[in-house]
């Protein structure tokens, strides 16, 4: 099982105030899944979107403003996001210093198949 060194990873172009490194790689050999790490400034997120598949998204420190389906919550760290496949989502980070999370889906590349219902695809998946 290979080891990664999260100093040595690049960072993936995503939104402005939102810094994203992927973890596993499609085509790099380490897995079937997607994992990043990401740190989301006040103010910044994702728009509302869904995948085909599950996401996880851990939250280790700061706070989201968390909308799934009809529902707002705000969730901070130490709190998993569990998000059904077809689960309307979106994000925004909140708290007084940056967000950072860990997102997991079960396929190596899940933004091939996700539709946003607002704003536009994150610069690394825009054709």
């Amino acid at each position: 099982m290979p080891i990664v060194d999260h100093n040595e990873l690049p960072e993936t172009p995503w939104r402005p105030n939102y810094r994203k490194w992927d973890i596993t790689r499609p085509g790099d050999g380490t897995t079937s899944t997607s994992l990043s790490y990401a740190v989301i400034d006040k103010g910044a997120g994702a728009p509302l979107h869904y995948h085909e598949e599950d996401e996880a998204i851990v939250v280790l420190e700061g706070t989201l403003e968390v909308r799934l389906g009809d529902q707002v919550h705000r969730v901070g760290a130490d709190h998993t996001l569990v998000v059904p496949p077809g689960e309307p989502h979106g994000f925004t980070s909140v708290g007084a210093v940056p967000a950072r999370v860990l997102g997991f889906f079960p396929s190596p590349d899940p933004f091939n198949r996700t539709t946003f219902l607002e704003g536009a695809p994150p610069e690394a998946h825009r054709t």
